[in-house]
């Protein structure tokens, strides 16, 4: 099983320099960001499947959820529960 770092302090984001964030939002053990671009990654603890990669594996990078891009969605907002994280597209 990997080990995935859950911090209760501020970590710096370690995404491509390209990308621009425009939104932010955390779960109780999980973050996902939506770029300017419409796409949005999502990193931490994934257990319940909230980070929307098809899986519950988590994760200590952030990772573009791909399902979205194949679909030709367009992230506008990001919204985080504590197990859950919903999209408006």
């Amino acid at each position: 099983a990997a080990f995935i770092s859950i911090q209760a302090f501020p970590a710096l984001l370690d995404l491509p320099q390209e990308l621009e964030v425009s939104a932010v939002s955390c779960g109780s053990r999980h973050t996902a960001v939506v770029t300017r671009g419409g796409e949005l990654y999502t990193w931490g603890w994934g257990k319940y499947g909230q980070l929307g990669h098809g899986n519950s594996a988590s994760s200590d990078r952030a990772r573009r959820v791909e399902h979205l891009v194949a679909k030709g969605l367009r992230v506008e907002e990001v919204v985080c529960g504590p197990w859950t994280t919903y999209v408006r597209v």
